[in-house]
């Protein structure tokens, strides 16, 4: 007996839409706290009718990425004004440290890039290329570079084409660098650190570029032990 096939499918042309300024707002794009473009502009932009736009949009401001002010238009949210992040609860019911934090990711970034570096096509790279430049620049200026930092590591979750890493790192990213901001602050402080982490970040992004997973894998784990072991030298 043959197996049962089920018809395709297409997808809505507002799911279209949501997938795209999602992936905005996650790969950091959209900035947290930008005010994003009308209705009226973004249905110009994507050629879709305001109708499938107002769909996403809503879409979105019911997931906690967007919210809309009252005549003054529709704006990212940041993390501190959605509702309570995933990862943010998880350690408060488990009473979690930042060093227990970094074990976690240390296993989820590390297969991660291990499966990017299968994985990635010329889009990936120009992401993690940018995020890399962006990071160099915001030091430069003397900021912390935390958010070029966080585009990055999601430029890797996207890489690996699975939708779930790219849900759980946004999670994550969206708690180290705000839910526990201060504590972080001190890492990047430190002008060494810094030029540290944009080495491992270089070579992390080559190994990926090369497509070798073990190197990849290798230097990822470089990187979060590298933090790893600041915190613990902090006692966090």
């Amino acid at each position: 007996m043959p197996p049962k096939l089920k018809p395709i499918k297409p997808k809505r042309i507002s799911d279209q839409v949501f997938d795209q300024l999602r992936e905005l707002i996650f790969r950091g794009e959209f900035k947290t706290g930008d005010k994003i473009l009308t209705e009226r502009e973004l249905a110009e932009a994507f050629s879709v009718s305001r109708t499938s736009v107002r769909d996403a949009i809503n879409k979105l401001v019911v997931m906690g990425l967007l919210e809309q002010r009252q005549g003054q238009g529709t704006f990212v949210c940041t993390p501190e004004t959605r509702d309570k992040n995933l990862i943010g609860t998880m350690v408060e019911s488990q009473d979690a440290s930042i060093t227990d934090l970094l074990e976690v990711r240390m296993g989820l970034e590390c297969n991660a890039a291990a499966l990017a570096a299968t994985r990635a096509v010329d889009k990936d790279f120009k992401f993690m290329e940018k995020s890399i430049e962006e990071m160099q620049k915001e030091v430069a200026s003397g900021r912390l570079g935390t958010e070029a930092d966080a585009a990055f590591h999601m430029a890797i979750a996207y890489a690996t084409q699975n939708p779930l890493q790219v849900f759980i790192m946004k999670n994550f990213y969206d708690f180290l660098f705000t839910g526990i901001k201060v504590n972080l602050e001190g890492l990047y402080q430190i002008p060494a650190n810094i030029d540290t982490i944009l080495e491992q970040h270089r070579q992390i992004y080559q190994a990926i570029r090369d497509h070798d997973p073990e190197a990849a894998y290798r230097a990822m784990k470089q990187h979060i032990d590298f933090v790893h072991q600041f915190y613990k030298r902090q006692g966090k």
